[in-house]
């Protein structure tokens, strides 16, 4: 299974960017992160836009898209775990996770997604919900692998 993130904004030396790093390197799995910036001074839904073009661009090729939004699914790991697995066995091979900026993924980006998923109530920031993704996308592989590393 590949697995690409696609990302507003970079880490940049951020403590979140080496708990990324630490759940790569244990996963089997190919972990792509894109890390895109938007250079240009827009504003509110021009922003969202330009945003969503920038993610938009740098998902692979019939890639199967879950977006991360506050309005998503809020599912356990096991059932983020069975969904990975579903997909698998449906032979999907491409997944790309999707992370907007500080006003979040356009309305219309969200309507591409098989999965819009939250992770939770709590307001985070972008590049700890990198990490905690990441966290889980592990935590997925653990309880598929019946892993010790998740304990129910």
């Amino acid at each position: 299974m590949r697995i690409t993130i696609c990302a507003i904004g970079r880490m940049r030396g951020h403590p979140a960017a080496e708990i990324c790093q630490t759940y790569r390197k244990r996963l089997p799995w190919n972990v792509t992160i894109f890390e895109l910036e938007l250079k240009k001074n827009l504003k509110g839904e021009k922003r969202q836009r330009a945003e969503a073009k920038l993610l938009q661009e740098s998902i692979p090729k019939r890639a199967t898209i879950i977006a991360l939004d506050a309005r998503g699914a809020m599912l356990s790991s096991q059932a983020f775990a069975r969904r990975i697995c579903d997909y698998r066995d449906e032979g999907i091979v491409d997944i790309a996770f999707l992370i907007g900026g500080a006003n979040g993924l356009h309305d219309e980006l969200l309507k591409t997604a098989e999965l819009v998923l939250s992770l939770g109530t709590m307001t985070w920031p972008h590049l700890m919900a990198r990490a905690m993704l990441m966290e889980q996308i592990y935590r997925a592989h653990a309880i598929l692998t019946r892993h010790p590393y998740h304990r129910a």
